[in-house]
């Protein structure tokens, strides 16, 4: 029988604040552990809703945190579907930029710090490239992403990056194969240099901490041709609104060990990872990013900056301007339910706070 991640924590929680001291866990994981506890119960408050038939009935609402694996599916679906409708009729490419294994604890130990670098520095990365490869200005849309399938921390940034460039000249330029965007020895090559110069000049203290050993090493970018790009976007939703570990998984705990599934990278082998309950929730809560840390971010012409280059290659494209891509809009309110009794479409009455009203 599945387990949820709520029930594990209810378990073990108080075994791990007394193992690690409440006052050493960092505020957005305490933050993060209270709202998942308190999804889908009373203290989320809830809706109440009756049928014509006289039937009453009351829903608990989610608590909307982005590490909890109960929320985010509506608002990851709306979120493809927005960014779908920017989509241009070129081959897309997945481009994703890692750090050696050197860098991952001092990342983690910085996050607000080494995290807004790497964006920062991957997309200057693709940026400098292209003008120097394409003459021209890309668009990038990068999500970040944090977790191996074990848990481990692997933080890397994926980009989905449209098959074209907008010239000095403000005219589309493709590449002449369609398949082939940037060379990512060129890519690895520029990253490791700019990491090492914006952290020897802005950061030097975490500078000092990297191992000489890290900068002797090639850093890896992949890049890949994803057709359309509706695929890719899904795939990065998976990142963007859902946690380090859910449902897929397959989540199970007994006498103290959590076990759950992954997919071996190299041989596609379906496998089970096995952690004591205590081990499995540090891995969680590392994942667990600082407030206000933005996941995704936009670059180039495709940043909400730049709106006038995106709609001049959407024009060029042959693209419909009459029909422009909807502007994000808020989720409110619980998804309609049916009646228990008859079926029956049911009526919102209200919402209430942290109990149910009385039927």
């Amino acid at each position: 029988m599945s387990t949820t991640l709520a029930q594990i924590l209810r378990r073990h929680w108080p075994a791990y604040l007394a193992r690690y001291g409440a006052g050493n866990i960092l505020p957005s994981h305490h933050a993060a552990v209270e709202a998942i506890l308190s999804c889908h119960t009373a203290q989320c408050g809830g809706s109440l809703y009756r049928c014509e038939c006289g039937q009453s009935h009351y829903t608990y609402h989610g608590c909307g945190h982005r590490a909890c694996p109960q929320c985010g599916h509506r608002e990851a679906t709306d979120w493809i579907a927005r960014q779908a409708a920017r989509l241009l009729p070129v081959t897309y490419h997945l481009v994703t930029f890692t750090v050696p294994e050197e860098l991952r604890a001092i990342i983690r130990s910085n996050q607000r710090v080494m995290l807004d670098l790497l964006f920062k520095e991957s997309a200057a990365t693709m940026r400098d490239v292209a003008r120097t490869k394409l003459k021209a200005e890309v668009g990038m849309l990068g999500a970040l992403h944090t977790w191996s399938r074990q848990l481990i921390y692997h933080p890397h940034v994926h980009y989905i990056v449209p098959g074209l460039g907008l010239s000095e000249a403000g005219s589309p330029v493709i590449p002449n194969n369609p398949e082939y965007l940037l060379c990512v020895k060129v890519l690895g090559a520029r990253f490791r240099s700019r990491m090492r110069s914006a952290l020897k000049t802005r950061h030097p203290h975490i500078h000092a901490k990297v191992p000489p050993a890290a900068w002797r090493k090639d850093w890896v970018v992949h890049s890949e041709p994803v057709g359309t790009g509706k695929a890719a976007l899904t795939y990065l939703s998976r990142y963007i609104h859902r946690t380090a570990i859910s449902s897929e998984r397959h989540l199970r705990e007994r006498n103290g060990i959590v076990c759950f599934q992954y997919r071996d990278s190299k041989t596609r082998e379906l496998k089970t990872a096995r952690l004591p309950a205590l081990e499995f929730i540090a891995r969680f809560l590392q994942h667990i990013l600082p407030k206000r840390l933005r996941r995704v971010r936009a670059y180039g012409w495709l940043s909400p900056a730049a709106s006038r280059k995106y709609q001049r290659l959407r024009i060029l494209l042959g693209g419909d301007t009459d029909n422009q891509p909807p502007m994000p809009t808020p989720v409110s309110g619980p998804t309609p339910v049916c009646c228990p009794r008859c079926q029956r479409p049911m009526t919102l009455v209200g919402f209430f706070g942290r109990a149910p009203p009385p039927c």
